[in-house]
């Protein structure tokens, strides 16, 4: 499966609009494929929304986007909103699977590691060793890396009821000395190839996305 990451940014003002009329052409949108989640952003980078897809590969992606823009219901209207838009294919770790639909949120926070060029095979042994543990804390609904738009990214993401929660969440793993990955790789002799930005940054579902 690939996933490709739509992130649109918004004129202030504008998210209850556009996420009206995304809603309205998603139930013609979601006869070809259903969405992965929508958010819209709350704390980091205002006024984007992201809107996620699954699909087998990319000739699925070409086709199923291609048989919908010619049911004449999609793209929705929104483009007189919209100020930039950018697309990125991730794909999920090979030890991961992706979260399905259902209320797991409603705060999702998204963290995006920048690693420097062939750093991955380094990142995926020591998340592949860490994540157990620190699932036992919460559960990510994505864990993968970039294939196409920017590179040599890593993104997870994780549901919280709450950003209390989600503070208290992170200190419970940190303290049991299991997390972040870079700690118990260090603990277990394993290399640690540090990543050169992060960003990061809090979302909420749409009524329609299947994540909540």
């Amino acid at each position: 499966m690939i996933y490709e990451f739509r992130t649109y940014d918004l004129k202030p003002g504008s998210q209850a609009e556009v996420e009206k009329r995304f809603g309205e052409a998603y139930e013609t949108r979601k006869k070809f494929s259903e969405l992965f989640a929508f958010w819209h952003t709350e704390i980091g980078s205002l006024n984007q929304i992201i809107h996620v897809w699954g699909y087998k590969d990319m000739e699925e992606r070409h086709r199923i986007r291609s048989e919908a823009v010619k049911s004449g219901g999609w793209p929705p209207k929104i483009s007189e909103f919209l100020v930039a838009q950018r697309s990125d294919i991730f794909m999920p770790a090979p030890f991961f699977t992706p979260a399905s639909p259902g209320k797991i949120g409603p705060y999702f926070e998204m963290r995006t590691y920048t690693y420097q060029a062939g750093a991955l095979p380094n990142v995926l042994e020591n998340w592949e060793k860490a994540l157990p543990g620190r699932s036992k804390f919460g559960k990510p609904c994505f864990v993968g890396h970039s294939e196409l738009g920017g590179l040599n990214k890593w993104l997870h993401i994780w549901p919280y009821a709450s950003i209390d929660e989600r503070n208290a969440t992170r200190d419970k793993a940190r303290d049991a000395g299991i997390w972040p990955p870079s700690v118990l790789a260090a603990k277990e002799g394993r290399n640690v190839i540090p990543y050169v930005a992060q960003e990061n940054k809090i979302v909420m579902p749409a009524k329609f996305s299947p994540i909540q």
